[in-house]
């Protein structure tokens, strides 16, 4: 190799300091408890509930002795499906705590979703709220488990969930087959917490991603995965003691749970949540009411904090940092954040599921043009290249897709080697999908994808997984999802669709055909009726054409 040849490509390697972390997150919760008894942990402001590090402690300890009590094992899956709210947390830190794998479930998922995520990774245990929005989640899971309204609680036997034992409600309501939250709050044993053998490197944590093919994938994720981003990520804004993080973004994706709860965790600032699910003013009464340093969202929070009529009556001048990630911010919204919510400090972040997520971050100091141009550079321990076609290392400045190795990469997809196999080469680089370039002073910019995918509003979605489930009407031949531009989600859903023998369908029929049985983001904006798709020669269906052809008529 040529001197200085290395420089010149695409592959850029991570400091190596500070060490890595080697615990499990439970003994990091039982260090932070020791170290700082007394200091907030956790502030649930629609909850009214305010917790110390020992309080969190003691409490997590007191659920993970009552899952052990109710024929939960290490090792065990336990899913969570409900919003923010502090038995999230609780649960998150009990089921590490006790050697469980915690499986985060969407709020928006409908029946058919969670029926296949509790039974891909075979769950134990389901801890849910009663009802969220417009969603009734007894009721969905009485749909899906006849037996549960019979059942006594923690010996569930269902035809369509077999492995399913118990389900907790989150709330004070008894209902019928299951057990309280509350009630799982059992007295600490601390011996046998104790006793249980769990190693950083053992999962805790299953998030689901969709699939191309349709079917969400578990991404399966350690201690030691999870643990050393949120540090990482939270040294990234200069988290200690002193912070205060408000969270709107959801706990279950890794923004909440890893860059939220664990970057505060490992840094001891307290976690903050203005709202079961996002909603602009009650972030503006939290961050002035809690004297937040911090703010995370994708760029359409931001926008919509921003937008808020009543914004001047609030003072936010505790704010200096936060992370804003999930889609490209424009650079408008970027001053803004910096002039009128004063966070100086704000940093880009990128990563995806798989790795835990974050594998990129700007610095608190980064100039505004680079903290919008670009997803700034790789973060500590963690190796990434940018390859072409055949898998060689390109240039610096060259595009391809962008792959990342090191701590941060998952176990795997639950149960799918072949997933896992097409996503992790056998030298242990994860392939991101992402089409991206890294210049000379190793800054990144994600220029395209290679999937399909369409961000909207921060949210992953396949088209194939929304054609799969429109193939489902008995009036639809075919479909073909695309994103196409929007100012307020950055992308929106729509639907090309063929129907079976000319048979009479309408645009709002098809939204309908969704509403209720797929989550709320998945459900195509702009639908059109069509005879044909366009194709080429080889019976290829063209849809940068179809995207072409919508953005036209879209601007009129």
């Amino acid at each position: 190799m040529v001197r200085g040849e290395s420089q010149e490509l695409s592959h850029v390697v991570g400091a190596s300091e500070p060490p890595l972390i080697e615990k499990t997150i439970g003994a990091m919760l039982a260090e932070a408890a020791a170290r700082d008894p007394d200091g907030e942990a956790l502030v649930v402001r629609h909850q009214g509930v305010r917790l110390t590090w020992a309080e969190l402690k003691r409490r997590s300890d007191a659920v993970a002795c009552g899952l052990l009590a109710a024929g939960i094992r290490p090792g065990d899956r336990v899913g969570i499906w409900a919003p923010n709210c502090a038995e999230w947390t609780i649960l998150q830190f009990a089921t590490a705590t006790a050697g469980m794998i915690l499986v985060t479930i969407n709020p928006a998922y409908r029946t058919s979703e969670v029926e296949y995520a509790l039974k891909k990774v075979g769950c134990r245990a389901l801890v849910t709220a009663v009802r969220h929005k417009t969603s009734d989640y007894v009721a969905m899971l009485r749909e899906v488990m006849p037996e549960l309204a019979a059942a006594t609680p923690g010996t569930l036997r269902a035809r369509a969930l077999p492995d399913l034992r118990l389900v907790a409600t989150i709330g004070e309501e008894a209902h019928a087959g299951c057990l309280r939250f509350g009630d799982l709050e059992g007295a600490v044993d601390a011996a046998q917490l104790a006793a249980i053998p769990i190693d950083a490197h053992d999962a805790v944590n299953i998030q689901f991603t969709s699939g191309t093919t349709g079917f969400p994938k578990g991404a399966t994720l350690t201690h030691r995965n999870i643990l050393n981003n949120g540090y990482f990520v939270g040294a990234g804004i200069g988290l200690s003691k002193a912070d205060k993080v408000c969270i709107p973004v959801p706990l279950y994706h890794c923004f909440g749970m890893v860059m939220g709860n664990l970057a505060c965790l490992t840094h001891g600032a307290t976690m903050v949540y203005p709202a079961e699910a996002f909603d602009p003013l009650a972030v503006l009464e939290t961050v002035a009411a809690e004297r937040c340093t911090a703010l995370y969202g994708v760029p359409t929070m931001f926008i919509a904090v921003l937008g808020r009529p009543e914004f001047d009556s609030f003072d936010v001048s505790s704010l200096r940092t936060g992370i804003m990630a999930g889609s490209p911010c424009p650079i408008a919204t970027m001053r803004e954040v910096i002039d009128r919510l004063g966070m100086h400090q704000v940093t880009i972040a990128y990563g995806m599921t798989e790795t835990s997520p974050v594998s990129f971050q700007s610095a608190m100091d980064d100039p505004i043009e680079e903290r919008v141009s670009t997803v700034g550079r790789v973060q500590p321990h963690l190796a990434v290249k940018i390859v072409g076609p055949d898998g060689e290392t390109l240039p610096r400045g060259e595009p391809g897709e962008l792959c990342t190795r090191g701590y941060s990469v998952m176990q795997g997809y639950w149960d799918d080697a072949a997933r896992t196999a097409e996503a992790l080469d056998e030298d242990d680089w994860m392939h991101t999908g992402d089409i991206a370039t890294i210049d000379a002073k190793g800054y990144c910019r994600i220029t395209g994808r290679i999937k399909d995918l369409v961000i909207r509003g921060g949210e992953n979605i396949y088209p194939r997984e929304v054609e799969e489930f429109l193939l489902t009407h008995p009036h639809i031949a075919d479909a073909q999802v695309i994103g196409v531009p929007d100012e307020r989600y950055g992308e929106e859903l729509c639907a090309w669709v063929m129907t079976r023998g000319g048979a009479a369908l309408s645009e709002e029929e098809v939204r309908d055909h969704c509403r209720g049985r797929i989550a709320h983001y998945k459900v195509p904006r702009y639908v059109r009726i069509v005879e044909t798709f366009p194709m080429t020669v080889t019976g290829k269906v063209q849809k940068f054409v179809m995207r072409e052809t919508m953005i036209a008529e879209l601007r009129g």
